[in-house]
């Protein structure tokens, strides 16, 4: 059974030794504990794991003043991260990587501010019918990580300064910006502050999963495998990787998430793919994006290829069909 609960609250502010610190934990987290990684970046904007980081974040707004982008091992879309917002991480192994229980220690803590909340479509919490949180995941063969925003008191100007929200995103919300889908949890409670915060979720976190937390040994990091992640996550390489000049676009949006199709063709054939997309599910989207490199550039070609990438899941079956779907668009 699980028998142990920690917790690290991180004072540091830098997205990139955040993130690697994050990835470290991945590591070391035991075989019966749970992990809350209680957080902070300052004036940063976090894309998914499969983001276009020009499409998503107004960069050069961002760099002008002084901010970060910083791209997570997860999926899903961009967020913005001032000091007015809490990030919160939980790391366990299987079984004991339970996201409804997780979440559950979200609720309780907000619900200790006063506050009723409840989760909403894939991967928010709302109060009210706003959002206050998006969560996403990543695991690997047998450790989940599970990790959300809580808007507390952030910047909603910043916000909209850097983040670039596709419309299909917000009619999807039916919504017509970035700031009218959000709440800070402080217009919902003056009261509420970052500390405080930090304060009900260790509580939350003792009561939902039955028993005390204890503070993590700072002995168990060891700071040359952090400083190593930590020069990865602050590479141009992995942030915005290669930037290719792609001859042919397309771009919907379906139920599991938004999707830009990118191709370079040279002699006719697919020499570079890209596929950015804010799916939730990581790994299968540049599976299909290297499934298309080499095929010849028509029609049925490029289904054939798509369809040669093994689906693991239903959900995986789902998003090569509406994929492979979007190819005629590129002939249009």
């Amino acid at each position: 059974m699980m028998n142990k609960r920690t917790i690290l609250v991180h004072s540091g502010t830098n997205p990139y030794r955040n993130l690697a610190l994050e990835n470290y934990l991945m590591d070391v987290v035991e075989e019966h504990e749970c992990i809350l990684y209680l957080w902070q970046n300052r004036r940063t904007v976090v894309i998914g794991r499969n983001q276009n980081a020009w499409k998503e974040c107004r960069t050069k707004s961002l760099s002008g003043d002084g901010g970060f982008l910083a791209r997570r091992l997860s999926g899903g879309g961009a967020v913005f991260h001032d000091l007015g917002n809490l990030n919160f991480t939980f790391i366990a192994r299987r079984p004991y990587y339970e996201v409804d229980r997780e979440l559950a220690v979200i609720l309780e803590a907000v619900r200790m501010c006063g506050i009723r909340a409840e989760k909403s479509g894939r991967n928010d919490l709302e109060a009210e019918g706003r959002k206050f949180s998006g969560n996403a995941f990543y695991q690997t063969a047998d450790v989940g990580c599970h990790h959300g925003t809580l808007l507390i008191r952030v910047d909603q100007q910043l916000l909209s300064r850097y983040l670039n929200v596709s419309p299909q995103k917000l009619k999807a919300k039916s919504v017509d910006s970035v700031r009218s889908r959000v709440v800070n949890l402080t217009d919902l409670n003056p009261q509420i502050t970052v500390a405080g915060m930090k304060e009900k979720l260790e509580l939350a976190f003792a009561k939902v999963y039955e028993g005390p937390v204890r503070p993590m040994n700072p002995s168990r990091i060891r700071m040359e495998k952090l400083e190593a992640l930590e020069k990865k996550f602050a590479s141009w390489e992995w942030n915005y990787g290669q930037r290719l000049p792609f001859q042919h676009e397309a771009a919907k949006r379906f139920s599991w998430g938004e999707v830009q199709l990118h191709l370079h063709i040279n002699e006719g054939r697919v020499c570079h793919a890209r596929i950015y997309s804010d799916a939730l599910d990581t790994e299968y989207i540049p599976k299909l994006a290297e499934g298309l490199e080499g095929a010849l550039y028509e029609l049925e070609s490029l289904k054939s290829a798509a369809q040669k990438v093994p689906a693991m899941d239903s959900v995986q079956e789902t998003m090569r069909h509406d994929i492979t779907g979007m190819l005629p668009e590129l002939f249009a």
